[in-house]
């Protein structure tokens, strides 16, 4: 578990609001993301979880309230912006390349960054041709700590859904990003699967900021410091997995327990 009160903010929204016509979609929400802190955002369907996400990715404008980025120096982000500003995101679904091989897909993740150049470098051009071998190292590097390598040359339609998760996964490492989104990480895994994605959250976690909506709960609770719990748009509890477990606003909105 992190300290937070001797950690920089990685990410903060404050009173953050989001209306869609006559629809309170978030509703004065605040919360923080730490340095090398891993934090869950939870709560049962149609809660706000996927609006505060595409809140703090640029995707969706707040009615009102601040996103800020205070360890780089940045308030709100266009989509556009997110990797050069170390913010990396994953989707509810995979979102691969499908003309691309499963390498190439990893490899695109460095588009964004400073000298990527994979463009290029999948055309063949000169410019590309000086970090296309280190581009494909540290793409293979991250499809072997996912224990996925043997499917590098496939394409995206030819492996299991649990597989292609993990690659939109290693695509997103390719980003060196100081803040990782995680949207549904857990969907498609089995339990094998899910125990190797905890222990390598906790790898990454020494270099970078960890974000995540999940539904899987005993996924989650072993690998989060931190807990935010929304409903009906609303921050109803913020704590440590042990202390949102025995929390009775949360037992009552998000299990179903009075």
């Amino acid at each position: 578990m992190t300290d937070t009160n001797t950690r920089r903010i990685t990410l903060e929204l404050a009173d953050v609001t989001v209306r869609f016509g006559g629809l309170l979609a978030l509703n004065d929400v605040s919360f923080r993301v730490h340095e090398n802190e891993i934090v869950g955002l939870i709560g049962p369907n149609g809660a706000g979880k996927t609006t505060a996400f595409n809140v703090v990715c640029g995707f969706q404008k707040p009615t009102s309230g601040t996103v800020s980025f205070p360890s780089i120096g940045r308030g709100a982000l266009k989509p556009s912006q997110l990797a050069k500003a170390g913010v990396a995101r994953t989707l509810q679904g995979v979102g691969l390349f499908r003309q691309l091989t499963i390498l190439e897909n990893v490899m695109a993740g460095a588009q964004s960054r400073p000298g990527g150049h994979i463009g290029a470098s999948i055309l063949g051009m000169p410019s590309g041709l000086k970090v296309e071998r280190s581009l494909r190292d540290e793409a293979m590097f991250h499809l072997e700590r996912l224990g996925i390598t043997k499917f590098a040359a496939a394409l995206p339609g030819g492996v299991p859904y649990g597989i292609a998760k993990k690659v939109s996964i290693a695509r997103a490492l390719m980003a060196k990003p100081q803040l990782l989104m995680l949207d549904e990480p857990a969907s498609g895994l089995d339990e094998k699967e899910l125990a190797e994605f905890v222990g390598l959250i906790g790898e990454l976690r020494q270099t970078m900021s960890v974000l995540l909506v999940e539904h899987n709960m005993d996924f989650v609770m072993q690998l989060v410091d931190n807990l935010v719990v929304l409903n009906f748009g609303q921050v109803i509890a913020i704590g440590t997995p042990s202390d949102i477990s025995t929390n009775p606003d949360v037992l009552a909105a998000y299990l179903g327990i009075d």
